[in-house]
């Protein structure tokens, strides 16, 4: 039976399952020579529940997004065939289909969990008054107990594949598609993720699709299981224990884990030494690093919002051995990664000691050979001191890529350091065909897949023979082939020499390793039962703020002379030094100064620039170039007082609902703005990943200025991807097919927006007062 298109209510009926009908699917993406699915036929009957698995570039994840109705959301190709789900295409019925990507972070688009719930009852005109009843019954049936106030970036992996999965459900889909949703998780955690999942879709008789590599405990939650082939066809199709029975041994040698078949051994690899390499100077047993005591503290803030302190590790001891690997196991978000980060001297503890045996070179010897021959604090190492010893694989694989070329990428850091090419050449080789890339070895790396990535940042890491080998999460979306490659590369820098010390939730992992470290979340600090007092400027509505710091665009033509300019500063500075006073009862606010003359620190170079230009256009007269340098600062003076409180979200809502604005361009904008907070955090991580692969600029401004527009270009490099992911959470949730439009949040008015006007518009009449009393 056909459905329209309908509008859901707070009384909306839960739907049951739909059919899905896919039919001669072909998908070639932009660039590549090959589909990745090619006339692919499936179908599946309401209320079933299936297993889709695969090797690593099946297209497991392209077919999801396919049944979705999103392959064109993010990427570009050629797209043939039709997919439909209870007889429509996928998006006709806003939020019918539920997808649930890999990351769940990703797909976050809003500040607090409750308004993240929210987003897709905008989508389909749910009145406010309706939002709260079915948020919370979202929240409940997921198991998330805590505030809806609270913000997504404090919950754990569980608690945000939970977050994910209550605004997919909020919808009332009918057909639940979940990418991987406990790869990243430890076993307890991901056995309470698919406990939740069986009992939503067991009370709602949901469709469900679930794409996971290891096939353990999914199994008895579902009742077919179908597998594609490297190519993306069909090669098994059926109830799940009958398929494993007829053709486990040959999915299992196409790379899927097939329960009951021993994991695969580690893929033994005959490297050449690599020349010089550090990992021979460290004897074997002796200590590479050792922390003791560490304390990591990650603070945050986000635009409009309080900063927020959080405790990763606490009183943590480590070593790490040379020609042997450690396992830090424990709970998603225990502090596994800040411990061997600090470990490796790429984040500073707040507290406690962290040392790291730097060896020596050949040309050291002598007194110079004795001060270098000893623990020392890494932190303040140079970049190709620190690249001699660490060597790093980031969780985000993708941050992890410095060349133009996959194979230029292998060679980064051996070239950086000064090595042979010939030898390192030879290396970067047998490397890449190890873990299956030489085929690739002359494609751009942003190109590759994830699991590709992953493997090619191994490749990166061990090339040069690092002493200390951090990997963090290593054989997330590996199958049992590629498992075996970066299980291999792993063991061979170990028996190099390398201490190697990995965070993993993978059994076959942690039965490889020497040792084995349970790492518990520390438990956080009670907060500060005194409040901390708000700001003037923080108790103003963000249109009321925007308003004010746009009232001064007219200046540039008001004022004629640096006198003026000076005069209308000051009143600026005045008004806005006012409103950063936090009268009250409460805690004093920190940092309200430090972050305007923070966020004034660029404008300099803008209002230095306009100066000399104006200087040497002016005849060289100062007068000129001041008055030119005034005009620009009293344009950007009320934005570094403003912007730090403007709540994109709430802006949103001021934007829509009060100046009437297009729900989609405000949506899209607002959803950016909440990205930009994350940018400081990925331009860490670009520098982090310069730093340890010995290409960082320490020294020298003409360095370091080449060095942040390379950094800038991957730092957008990376936001189009986070970009590309975003778009592709929000229309899963109905964005794209919004055309009425409904908001979770108020947009009020009052005194202290009026006040806040009243100064913008003050501002002017200055600028007009000098005009004509200052020659």
């Amino acid at each position: 039976m056909e459905r329209g298109p309908e509008r859901v209510d707070a009384e909306a009926p839960v739907r049951s399952g739909a059919d899905v009908r896919v039919a001669g699917l072909t998908w070639r993406p932009f660039g590549r020579s090959r589909p990745v699915l090619d006339r692919l036929d499936l179908t599946l009957e309401p209320g079933e529940r299936v297993l889709l698995a695969g090797p690593s570039g099946s297209g497991k994840s392209t077919l999801l997004r396919a049944v979705a109705g999103l392959l064109l959301t993010a990427d570009a190709g050629d797209l043939s065939g039709t997919v439909t789900v209870g007889g429509l295409e996928p998006q006709s019925v806003p939020g019918s289909v539920g997808l649930v990507l890999q990351d769940p972070g990703a797909g976050v688009v809003a500040s607090s969990i409750g308004r993240d719930v929210a987003f897709g009852l905008e989508n389909v005109s749910v009145p406010r008054a309706a939002m709260p009843p079915r948020v919370a019954a979202a929240l409940r049936e997921v198991g998330l107990t805590m505030s809806p106030d609270s913000p997504p970036a404090t919950l754990s992996g569980g608690e945000s594949q939970r977050l994910a999965l209550a605004g997919a459900l909020v919808m009332e889909p009918s057909v639940l598609l979940l990418d991987e949703p406990t790869a990243m998780l430890d076993a307890a955690t991901a056995a309470d993720v698919r406990s939740v999942v069986a009992d939503v879709v067991a009370r709602r008789g949901l469709t469900l699709v679930v794409v996971e590599h290891r096939l353990d405990g999914w199994l008895d939650l579902v009742d077919r299981l179908v597998v594609l082939d490297a190519s993306g066809a069909v090669v098994a199709d059926g109830e799940p224990r009958q398929v494993l029975a007829e053709h486990g041994e040959s999915l299992a040698a196409q790379g899927i884990w097939v329960p009951g078949v021993p994991d695969p051994q580690p893929l033994t690899l005959a490297l050449d030494p690599a020349p010089d390499a550090a990992a021979g100077r460290v004897p074997h047993g002796r200590v590479v690093a050792a922390a003791s005591g560490v304390r990591v503290e990650h603070r945050s803030r986000r635009l409009g919002g309080p900063s927020r302190t959080t405790l990763a590790v606490d009183g943590a001891d480590l070593e790490a051995r040379a020609g042997r690997s450690v396992a830090l196991v424990g709970p998603s978000g225990a502090g596994k990664s800040s411990l061997m980060s600090a470990l490796g001297g790429l984040t500073a503890p707040t507290r406690g000691t962290v040392d790291v045996a730097l060896p020596l070179t050949p040309a050291e010897t002598g007194d110079r050979a004795a001060a270098r021959d000893r623990l020392a604090p890494p932190d303040e190492w140079s970049s190709t001191d620190l690249a001699r010893v660490v060597a790093w694989v980031p969780q985000r694989a993708a941050t992890a890529l410095v060349g133009r070329t996959v194979r230029d990428d292998v060679l980064t850091t051996p070239l950086a350091l000064g090595q042979d090419p010939a030898v390192a050449g030879r290396r970067a080789d047998a490397l890449l065909a190890a873990l299956g890339l030489a085929h690739l070895a002359g494609a751009d790396p942003r190109q590759l897949s994830g699991g590709e990535q992953r493997r090619l940042a191994m490749a990166s890491a061990v090339a040069h023979g690092p002493a200390l080998v951090l990997a963090d999460e290593p054989t997330v979306g590996q199958d049992r082939l590629t498992w075996a490659a970066v299980s291999g590369v792993l063991a061979a820098a170990r028996d190099e020499g390398a201490a190697v010390v990995v965070t993993t939730h993978d059994p076959g992992v942690v039965d490889d390793a020497d040792r084995v470290v349970r790492v518990t979340a520390p438990a956080q600090p009670p907060p500060d039962p005194e409040p901390e007092r708000r700001p003037l400027l923080a108790r103003v509505g963000p249109l009321a703020l925007l308003g004010a710091a746009l009232c001064v665009l007219p200046l540039p033509a008001l004022l004629d002379t640096w006198r003026q300019g000076l005069a209308v500063l000051a009143v600026e500075l005045v008004l806005g030094l006012v409103g950063l006073i936090a009268p009250g009862a409460g805690r004093a606010p920190q940092g309200r100064l430090r972050g305007v003359l923070s966020r004034l620190a660029p404008a300099a170079v803008a209002v230095l620039g306009v100066a000399w230009s104006a200087w040497l256009l002016g005849g060289r007269d100062l007068e000129v170039a001041s008055g030119a340098a005034l005009r620009v600062l009293c344009l950007l003076v009320p934005s570094a007082f403003v912007v730090g409180f403007l709540d994109p979200e709430a802006l949103g809502d001021h934007l829509a609902q009060r100046l009437r604005l297009p729900a989609r361009p405000v949506v899209a904008a607002t959803a950016a703005l909440q990205r930009l907070q994350s940018f400081d955090a990925l331009w860490v991580e670009l520098m982090t990943t310069r730093r340890v692969r010995g290409i960082r600029a320490d020294r020298g401004p003409v360095a370091r200025g080449r060095e942040a527009v390379v950094v800038t270009g991957g730092l957008l490099v990376g936001a189009l991807g986070q970009a590309s992911a975003l778009a592709l959470a929000m229309d899963a949730r109905g964005f794209a097919e919004a055309r009425r439009r409904s908001w979770a949040g108020p947009a009020p008015w009052r005194l202290p927006d009026t006040l806040a006007l009243g100064a913008g518009v003050l501002v002017i009449v200055a600028a007009v007062a000098a005009r004509l009393l200052l020659p």
